[in-house]
């Protein structure tokens, strides 16, 4: 999840220097919201994993 996070982000990077801003938007959008449903399923397992 972390890595298509990532991919969105550089994604959005080199789209939005190539002046794409609607995909630059578009795939930065995405990486957030994968990263935000990284971070829950992360402390989830954290939270599993103790008790």
């Amino acid at each position: 999840m972390l890595h298509y996070a990532i991919v969105f982000l550089v994604i959005a990077l080199i789209a939005g220097v190539l002046g794409f801003g609607g995909v630059a938007g578009t795939a930065a959008w995405i990486a957030k919201v994968l990263f935000v449903i990284f971070l829950i399923l992360f402390v989830v397992s954290l939270i599993r994993r103790k008790g």
